[in-house]
């Protein structure tokens, strides 16, 4: 059973590898930009977070949380929890009660929001209590695609999209996650990467940075992408470029990196090969279909918590990983992005917090990207942090 003592020993270390949230939590300890505000967050609850919680905190802010579906590591939650804050939600959370916790969160009238996917955003459009929200934050390319689409000028407040960064593009996305999905495939396999052939479904940041990876521990990789310029640029960058159903029977792993649905659909799971893996890193665990990788399956085996394989009526053999959800932060022993990538990504968030709760009159409603000085400020702090300016 997850304790309080457990996660604060984790929070502990990372805490102390994170110097520009250490910074930023001495900084709002004085300013108390937060104060009399209460924050509604719906992201993965994992030890960088809690860190994140802590100088938010420190700044005031009231905290009522919620982590994602699968994510959510039950230690830290009795350690936010132990720290005054509330928090819901376990890691063996039901769909249908991870939407109850996000409803809790937006039930307590939140001024404002740390969303992750448009949840809460979407959650205060239905519940009529958008206009007692000044701001907010959206963490990532699902959410900033379904604030410009499905909820499209229907947002009345401000939402900085931290995901249009260059500096989470370039730090959290390309490396942070291009470097924990391909350590995570690692580490719930066991499986060799050299020589192995890989199937990236995806170019944009976060698949730049997997397809960086997997080649770099020697994989021969592909570049499934149906955006003209970023197939382009894959080509250019030495991947063979094609369509997935051209890919399919070629591949021996497929990772999808879109932010879109039904990326790996019956038309191309009928094309895999015997011993296939399916991974995703998307934030929602809808790139891979697995409802209709189940119906073709006539026994699914679960080898842990973590691989399920799922026998097809011809012989073949899908394996698939951590139930299709997010594989580096869903999956057996989940360390996410490293120190560093979200030590950059949550000052990105605690700044443009600060900006929507102090300044919220000089920005505009809707999604919107991080105001140019707090990209150019971050900037010089995490070059100063790594010493590269000496």
């Amino acid at each position: 059973m997850a304790s309080e003592s457990d996660g604060a020993a984790r929070v502990a270390w990372i805490r102390s590898r994170m110097p520009l949230l250490a910074r930023a939590r001495v900084d709002f300890a004085e300013s108390r930009p937060f104060d009399g505000l209460k924050l509604g967050m719906s992201l993965h609850i994992e030890p960088k977070t809690a860190v994140l919680l802590e100088v938010l905190a420190a700044g005031g802010a009231e905290v009522v949380a919620t982590g994602n579906h699968g994510s959510t590591q039950d230690d830290i939650v009795a350690f936010l929890r132990d720290s005054g804050m509330t928090v819901f939600g376990r890691r063996d959370d039901s769909l249908e009660q991870h939407e109850r916790n996000v409803r809790a969160v937006v039930d307590s009238t939140p001024d404002l929001l740390l969303d992750n996917g448009a949840d809460l955003a979407a959650g205060v459009l239905a519940a009529g209590t958008a206009g007692t929200v000044t701001g907010g934050t959206e963490e990532t390319t699902s959410g900033g695609l379904r604030l410009r689409g499905e909820l499209a000028g229907a947002i009345p407040f401000p939402t900085i999209v931290i995901n249009d960064s260059p500096l989470k593009a370039i730090g959290e996305n390309r490396h942070g996650v291009g470097q924990s999905v391909v350590e995570s495939v690692m580490r719930i396999t066991n499986l060799m990467i050299p020589g192995r052939r890989f199937v990236v479904a995806g170019y944009g940041w976060c698949g730049r940075g997997i397809a960086q990876y997997l080649r770099a521990f020697g994989g021969r990789v592909a570049v499934a992408e149906i955006d003209e310029l970023k197939a382009f640029e894959a080509a250019l960058d030495g991947y063979r470029v094609a369509p997935l159903t051209e890919l399919a029977e070629w591949g021996e792993f497929f990772i999808t990196a879109t932010g879109h649905p039904g990326v790996l659909g019956p038309d191309v799971l009928e094309l895999l090969p015997d011993g296939a893996v399916l991974a995703n890193a998307g934030h929602f665990p809808w790139e891979i279909d697995t409802d209709a990788l189940r119906a073709m399956a006539h026994t699914v085996t679960e080898v842990d918590a973590a691989i399920d394989r799922f026998d097809l009526p011809d012989g073949r053999g899908i394996v698939l990983l951590a139930g299709g959800r997010m594989v580096n932060l869903a999956g057996r022993e989940p360390k996410g992005n490293s120190l560093e990538a979200m030590d950059l990504g949550f000052l990105l968030q605690t700044l443009s917090l600060e900006r929507v709760a102090t300044r919220a009159d000089t920005l505009s409603p809707g999604p919107q990207a991080v105001p140019d000085d707090i990209e150019r400020e971050i900037a010089r702090r995490f070059v100063a942090s790594m010493g590269a300016s000496r």
